[in-house]
């Protein structure tokens, strides 16, 4: 698992040359997960790329074991006064190997999905390593919701990537490029329309 952390990190250093060609406004954007702005994102992943096991389980505690609260109050902590500021710790905090206590997988999956929440909405795009995705993908499958993941939802279908050797589960077909199907299965509808197959509704929100 000691390869994990150099794809983490060129995931950190790709978003730092991404976000140093936006303007002031556009950090307001609001980004692709929930009620964050692209500012809160970018304050995220400076909190997860901090996290020690033990500080991960201290704050919790803090939080009350609501993980949101947790979460939101990562993002308070570590959000500049200004995206400059900003930008700068994330800058600091880019080659860290700190994380929480969770597979180290859930590094890829942090930087490539919290990358694309940035990415999307500001109409900036990147080819991803093929191998950071897939591991992302193949992570989140067999990741249960409570813990962010998407076993649930995904059981009864099949993932099929295009663009690389992956199938995964059994049922109606899914079929994408990895990153459509990991964007999906990690609640980002925004994908769907990206994939194809009588098992793509199976992703969609309920209504």
């Amino acid at each position: 698992m000691a390869d994990v952390w150099p794809m983490v990190h060129t995931e950190r250093a790709a978003l730092i040359a991404d976000l140093e060609t936006l303007d002031d406004a556009q950090w307001d954007t609001p980004s692709l997960c929930g009620d964050w702005t692209v500012h809160d994102v970018v304050a995220h992943l400076i909190n997860t790329a901090r996290t020690t096991r033990l500080g991960f389980v201290m704050g919790l505690a803090r939080a009350r074991f609501d993980f949101d609260r947790q979460n939101a109050d990562g993002v308070a902590r570590e959000r500049g006064a200004s995206p400059q500021e900003t930008l700068m710790r994330l800058r600091q905090v880019a080659s860290r190997t700190s994380t929480p206590p969770a597979p180290l997988d859930t590094r890829l999956v942090e930087e490539i999905i919290h990358g694309e929440d940035v990415r999307r909405p500001l109409g900036l795009s990147r080819s991803y390593p093929l191998d950071a995705v897939t591991r992302a993908l193949r992570l989140q499958v067999r990741t249960s919701a409570s813990f962010g993941g998407a076993k649930e939802l995904v059981a009864g279908i099949r993932l099929t990537a295009t663009d690389a050797d992956v199938s995964i589960g059994d049922g109606p077909e899914v079929r994408g490029t990895a990153l459509s199907l990991l964007l999906a299965v990690s609640g980002r509808s925004i994908a769907l329309a990206e994939l194809a197959g009588p098992g793509v509704q199976a992703l969609a929100p309920a209504r």
